[in-house]
C-alpha cells in the first residue's frame, strides 16, 4: 500500500504513489501475488485479529484493505451474524475484494470506496477496527488514528500492522536502500510517509498515545519472505513492490540496470540449494478505546 496526495491531507497514499497504487494494473498485480502475501504474513494477521479481540457478531471495519485479505479472514472470525466493511481509496482493489469474497462463498463483506482522512461513520459505531500494513503510509498516522478511536466503540480495540525497522526488513529495506543510493535520493526524514516510518523504537506507541489510546500495546512479529531461487525473488519483488517502482522510475535506463545488479548481489546472501528465503518484521499495535 503506497500514498495518496498531500491534498487529501491526513490519512491517503502518498503523492508519487497514488496513481500507481489505484491504478486497475497495480490491483491486477496486487491479486496476483495474494498466495505469496498469505505465505508471507497469513500468521500475523492472524495474530492481529487475536489481538483485536474479534468476536463472532461484531462489526469489523478494515481501514486501507486493499484486495481484501485481511477482510477475509475477519469475515469467517465473525460469522454468522457479523459483518466487515472494507474501506480503501482504490475502487480496483476493493473490485478484487468483492471478487475474492465470491470466491470465498462470503457474503458478508461490503466494500466502500473512502478516505482514511474521513471514516463516513458515525462515532461509537464499530466493534472492531483493523488496519494491515498502511499506517506507515498516511501522511498524518497520529490522525488516522484518532479517526479509528473515534469510529470503535467504548472497551474495544483498534488494531494495526506495520513493518519494523529496514534492517529488519532486508527484503525490501535493501533494494530500497540501493536505489536511493544511486539516485542519490535521501532517506525519508522522520515523519514523513514511507515502509518503514512506524518502525523505529516507540514510534508505534507514540502514536497510539497520541491518538487518545488506553492499554496500548506492541508486539512484533515474524515474517518470511520465500521463493524458490533468487531470481525468482527479484521477479516477485519487481511486481510487488511500489515502493521501490516508484524510486526506479527516476532512475536513467542504465542506473535501473545497475540497481537490480546490486539488489540481486545483496540479496544473494538469502539464497541456498533450498531456495530463497528472507526474515522480516512487522509491528502490531493494539489500542483500546
Amino acid at each position: 500500500m503506497n500514498n495518496e496526495e498531500e491534498a487529501d491531507i491526513m490519512t491517503t497514499k502518498s503523492s508519487d504513489l497514488s496513481a500507481t497504487y489505484i491504478s486497475s494494473d497495480r490491483a491486477d498485480s496486487w491479486h496476483r501475488a495474494k498466495q505469496r502475501r498469505e505465505e508471507s504474513t497469513g500468521a500475523v494477521t492472524e495474530l492481529m485479529l487475536d489481538l483485536a479481540d474479534l468476536r463472532p457478531g461484531d462489526r469489523v471495519l478494515d481501514v486501507a484493505a486493499g484486495t481484501g485479505d485481511s477482510s477475509l479472514i475477519a469475515a469467517r472470525r465473525v460469522e454468522p451474524n457479523g459483518h466487515v466493511l472494507a474501506v480503501d481509496m482504490s475502487a480496483n482493489m476493493l473490485k478484487r475484494a468483492e471478487a475474492s469474497a465470491r470466491e470465498a462463498g462470503l457474503t458478508n463483506i461490503e466494500t466502500r470506496v473512502m478516505n482514511a482522512a474521513t471514516l463516513e461513520f458515525e462515532a461509537n459505531s464499530l466493534d472492531v477496527v483493523i488496519c494491515r500494513l498502511a499506517l506507515m503510509l498516511f501522511a498524518n498516522p497520529t490522525a488516522a488514528l484518532a479517526e479509528m478511536h473515534r469510529v470503535v466503540k467504548p472497551t474495544r480495540k483498534v488494531a494495526v500492522m506495520v513493518f519494523s525497522a529496514p534492517e529488519r526488513n532486508p527484503f525490501h529495506g535493501l533494494a530500497l536502500q540501493v536505489a536511493r543510493g544511486i539516485g542519490n535520493m535521501p532517506t525519508p526524514p522522520p515523519g514523513q510517509p514511507g515502509m518503514f516510518a512506524l518502525g523505529g523504537e516507540g514510534l508505534l506507541d507514540h502514536v497510539y498515545r497520541q491518538a487518545g489510546f488506553n492499554g496500548v500495546s506492541i508486539h512484533p512479529g515474524t515474517i518470511r519472505r520465500r521463493y524458490s531461487s533468487l531470481q525468482d525473488a527479484i521477479q516477485g519483488m519487481k511486481g510487488s513492490s511500489a515502493a521501490l517502482h516508484d524510486l526506479m522510475v527516476k532512475l536513467s535506463e542504465a542506473d535501473q540496470d545497475r540497481a537490480w545488479e546490486q539488489i540481486e548481489k545483496g540479496l544473494s546472501q538469502f539464497a541456498g540449494p533450498d531456495g530463497f528465503d528472507a526474515p522480516g518484521e512487522v509491528l502490531i499495535g493494539v489500542g483500546t478505546k
